[in-house]
Formats: structure tokens, C-alpha cells, sequence
């Protein structure tokens, strides 16, 4: 059964977030108190870019069967440790189709939008790391394993130990590509 394994925020914006107890969604903004929450861009080079472009990365979600995968090339991560907001167990996250969206519990749920596009600062965290989580498939196709990216759609609260109830969007489905 889908689960949530740990969430984590940070108001200020620094590559891994803390893990706490709980982190609150409000719709159309993101995460109460973490640096990436509002209704534009608050990533810091995309703000740079474009101030006024509509926050597409209010949540990032990881798969912790990722910090398995790394494990066995020798990496040690966490929960939180790759920035991400929630962490989740049982979910093929990169398969999902654009406009999936993902519920929380009974009230919290988000809409994925993209991948994670993994930057350099990831070696910062662990140097090799990009190389982990950067593929590529048998035809030669980059794959990016670092999770995907979201917007809230519906406020609540999300703990570690929470049920996640997946729902496709209709057809014809869209695969997901870097935000």
C-alpha cells in the first residue's frame, strides 16, 4: 500500500530540508513555511529568469526506494536530504503521467506537474550523486530520477504513516517531462 515516509520543509532555501512531524498544504500555494511555497516561481534561478511565472514546484516528492537504488553505489540518503517535501513508499513516481494526482489521508492532495530536473548541487550533497540519479535508458534517453514536482490542489495536513491514494488523469496521457 502507498505510504508517506517522512515529511520535510524549510523556510530558507537550502538543498536539504529537516524532517518534522508534519507539514501543512494550502491549495494554489504550496507548503506552509517552506521557501518554495506561493503562487509564482520561488525557485531562485527560475525567479531570476521570469518573477511572474506560475509555481509549478510548490512540492517535491522522492520515492524512498531511490535512496536504495543509491545505496547500492554507495551514497547514504535520507528523508530530506535531497530537498524534497514528502517522501513516499510504493509509488512508481516517475511512471506517473503529467496531471496525476496524489492524495493524502482524506483532505491534502497535489497534482504532479513534471520531473525534477537534478542540478550540480546534488555533488554538493554527496559528490558523485548527479551521476546516480542521472540515466540513462536502452535507447539512450536521459532518465531523471530525482523525483517529481507539484502543485497543491487541495490544503491538509501530511504526516509520516499517511495512506496515498493514486488518480490518473483521463486519457490521453501525457508523460512527464523536467519543470
Amino acid at each position: 500500500m502507498p505510504r508517506v515516509v517522512a515529511v520535510s520543509r524549510d523556510a530558507a532555501h537550502r538543498f536539504s530540508k529537516p524532517v518534522v512531524d508534519q507539514i501543512v498544504l494550502v491549495a494554489g500555494i504550496g507548503i506552509e513555511g517552506d521557501a518554495h511555497a506561493g503562487e509564482t516561481v520561488q525557485h531562485l534561478s527560475r525567479k531570476r529568469v521570469d518573477p511572474s511565472a506560475p509555481n509549478l514546484r510548490q512540492v517535491h516528492v522522492i520515492h524512498s526506494e531511490l535512496f536504495e537504488e543509491v545505496g547500492e553505489h554507495g551514497f547514504t540518503v535520507a528523508p530530506g536530504d535531497m530537498g524534497e517535501n514528502i517522501t513516499t513508499s510504493g509509488v512508481d513516481l516517475l511512471t506517473l503521467p503529467t496531471g496525476t494526482v496524489l492524495q493524502f489521508g482524506d483532505d491534502a492532495s497535489i497534482e504532479i506537474t513534471g520531473l525534477r530536473n537534478p542540478c550540480s548541487q546534488i555533488n554538493g550533497f554527496e559528490p558523485g550523486l548527479l551521476k546516480a540519479v542521472l540515466g540513462k535508458d536502452e535507447n539512450g534517453v536521459v532518465e531523471r530520477k530525482g523525483g517529481v514536482m507539484s502543485i497543491v490542489l487541495s490544503s491538509g495536513a501530511v504526516r509520516a504513516g499517511d495512506e496515498i491514494t493514486v488518480m490518473l488523469p483521463p486519457e490521453p496521457r501525457t508523460p512527464l517531462q523536467p519543470v
